[in-house]
């Protein structure tokens, strides 16, 4: 079954398993000028209208683009003054210079950027930006937990090999935006949260994830169980902003300059030529506790924003 395909099949507990964006990457989103009210956006891939919500309330006028019709129903139902398109984002006719801002949440790794990105480049007015986020299910920076190691024991017997590409990656993304000729990395930030969870909970959630079989999310439930009852995740969020060339030519410079990764957190980024990887310093940074509520409860969340000189 296709991503998109078990998705839709599961809009309902989609809707009600899949928990917010952090209120610090919305922070972050705010503090970028892009949400004015009377702008338009378009959201591609929108899901159950977990950004395009938020995008409403800030006074957007939102074009929200979702291919499975099952999902598009419920982000109508939550989301009544958006215009809800059902339509992949490679097939969807955007009219150029028509948007103000561009969003791609937790959505990028499913689309074909050769034809998603010339569009969106198109779409976007003089001073448009694109914005590409994700939830990630998982924190690599946290200390493994035996929940995770558990997930991590089922993960690895799996017959067939990991999807391809790295959907969890915010450099590679980059990359993926930079190497296209169209956009400049203009920031990159990074979240971390958490959330509690029972079995009935992580049942739930891991039954929304593409990758996941039935039996697999059994286990994970009963790990749960074997466990004390509940288990404390530990989850991360990425944010880029995107800038769009606006001449062929600097397109194409950038395109041809070689660039192999960028480095960023919270700042404009550094452009690295291919070449030996370097470690780069990291910038010093703070870390910010604040509380959003979502169906399991209330969710600790950790935002890391640059620390006062």
């Amino acid at each position: 079954m296709s991503g998109a395909a078990h998705f839709d099949g599961r809009a309902a507990d989609y809707a009600r398993a899949r928990p917010p964006y952090p209120p610090a990457l919305w922070k972050r989103v705010q503090e970028t000028g892009l949400l004015e009210p009377g702008r338009r956006a378009v959201d591609l891939g929108a899901g159950t209208g977990q950004a395009t919500g938020p995008l409403l309330t800030a006074g957007l006028d939102v074009v929200a683009v979702e291919p499975g019709p099952n999902l598009a129903a419920l982000l109508q139902q939550s989301s009544p003054q958006a215009r809800v398109v059902v339509a992949t984002a490679e097939d969807v006719p955007l009219e150029a210079d028509s948007f103000d801002l561009a969003v791609v949440a937790t959505a990028v790794h499913w689309m074909d950027l050769s034809i998603v990105l010339p569009k969106v480049h198109r779409a976007l007015r003089e001073d448009g930006r694109l914005l590409v986020w994700r939830n990630v299910f998982g924190d690599p920076a946290a200390p493994t937990t035996p929940f995770r190691e558990r997930v991590a024991e089922i993960v690895r017997r799996r017959p067939t090999p990991p999807r391809p590409g790295d959907a969890e990656d915010a450099p590679a993304t980059a990359r993926s935006l930079t190497r296209s000729g169209l956009f400049r990395v203009e920031d990159m930030s990074g979240f971390r949260w958490d959330v509690q969870l029972d079995d009935d909970q992580v049942r739930l959630l891991f039954s929304t994830f593409s990758d996941w079989s039935p039996a697999e999310v059994n286990e994970a439930a009963a790990a749960v169980r074997e466990l004390g009852g509940s288990v404390v995740e530990h989850y991360s969020s990425w944010l880029i902003i995107a800038e769009p060339h606006r001449s062929a030519a600097a397109g194409t410079a950038m395109y041809q300059s070689g660039v192999a990764s960028i480095e960023c957190i919270r700042g404009t980024p550094s452009e690295r030529p291919h070449g030996p990887k370097e470690e780069a310093p990291r910038d010093p940074r703070r870390a910010s506790v604040v509380g959003v509520q979502h169906p399991f409860g209330s969710v600790g969340l950790t935002g890391f924003e640059p620390a006062t000189p």
